[in-house]
């Protein structure tokens, strides 16, 4: 379906893009792909690639993630504020969640620019709803840190009395689970969701030990992995 071309005023215009299928992006995002002026992106490449995938036509990229945040955010405000129209987007996902996207909004209302907000495709949500854990209320917590903090992060994350969500890698999900059991929460319930909305789709549920067991180190899991804890009972 072609988008009709539309005439944006200017401001930063936050758009969602795929996580996976490629018909999970809206027709808003599109339209707003399409007529804006330029768009700020964590990789200029793979925003390309997904603007070819459109059959949108080439944009001008502007450069704009976590090693670059401070000085390209400044510099998208001023081209902003001489009348552009500047599309925000993240590898996939929604810009903010988990990356460098919200300095960049944080600017955006600093320097008087209006901000148009898109709802859109991101990880959390669907693995939240598919996990069967009460929705009412929740906490998004992120990645847990590498290093430095991830203990109390982790035992912070367990002593919540609603559903709490986190996002790990697949690189770290072993560790992630085996510091759990360590920490005497084998009996804690969890789902696991990883490559939403791909061909590979998967949602693992059951108590830590049982995951831990399913994750057998010779798995060769891929992409980012949604973690989704049932609250602690009391």
């Amino acid at each position: 379906m072609e988008s009709t071309l539309v005439n944006l005023e200017p401001g930063l215009y936050i758009v969602p893009t795929p996580i996976g299928n490629m018909d999970d992006i809206t027709i808003r995002s599109r339209r707003v792909l399409s007529a804006c002026q330029a768009i700020a992106c964590e990789d200029t490449r793979r925003t390309g690639q997904l603007l070819k995938k459109l059959n949108i036509p080439k944009k001008r990229m502007i450069s704009y993630h976590e090693h670059n945040e401070q000085e390209s955010g400044k510099y998208i405000a001023g081209e902003i504020d001489k009348g552009l129209s500047v599309a925000l987007v993240s590898d996939a996902g929604t810009p903010g969640i988990s990356d460098p996207g919200y300095r960049l909004v944080r600017e955006a209302i600093d320097s008087g620019i209006s901000i148009f907000s898109l709802p859109g495709p991101t990880a959390f949500v669907p693995a939240l709803v598919a996990s069967g854990f009460p929705t009412n209320s929740f906490l998004f917590l992120g990645f847990p840190p590498q290093k430095k903090g991830r203990k109390s992060f982790i035992r912070d994350a367990l002593s919540q009395p609603f559903t709490t969500v986190l996002y790990e890698s697949p690189h770290r999900i072993n560790k992630f689970f085996a510091e759990l059991i360590d920490s005497g929460n084998g009996d804690r319930e969890i789902c696991i969701a990883r490559e939403i909305s791909k061909i590979f789709e998967e949602y693992i549920r059951g108590t830590a030990l049982e995951i831990q067991n399913e994750l057998s180190p010779d798995r060769n899991l891929k992409g980012e992995i949604v973690i989704v804890v049932k609250a602690r009972k009391h």
